[in-house]
C-alpha cells in the first residue's frame, strides 16, 4: 500500500511541477510543494498505522478562550 501511495504521488509530482517550472510560476511551487508534502506525511502517517493528532482539539483550545469572553462580555451563563 505504501510503494502504491509514493507511485501516486510521483505521479502527481510528474504531472505538476515541469509546467510550473516551465512557466517559471515559483510561487506556486512553492505552494504546490508545502501542499504536497503535508499531504504525503499524513497519507504516509494514515498507511503506516502512526497516530495523527485531531484537529478538533487544537480549534478547540484556539477558540474557546474566545467564545468564553464573548460569553462573560454579553453575559451569557
Amino acid at each position: 500500500m505504501l510503494l502504491l501511495l509514493l507511485l501516486v504521488f510521483g505521479g502527481i509530482i510528474a504531472l505538476e511541477v515541469p509546467g510550473l517550472v516551465r512557466k517559471q510560476m515559483w510561487g506556486e511551487l512553492a505552494a504546490f510543494g508545502f501542499l504536497l508534502a503535508l499531504g504525503m506525511v499524513l497519507s504516509v502517517a494514515e498507511v503506516l498505522d502512526i497516530p495523527l493528532p485531531n484537529p478538533t482539539k487544537f480549534i478547540e483550545a484556539v477558540f474557546k478562550p474566545v467564545a468564553d469572553a464573548i460569553d462573560k462580555a454579553l453575559m451569557v451563563k
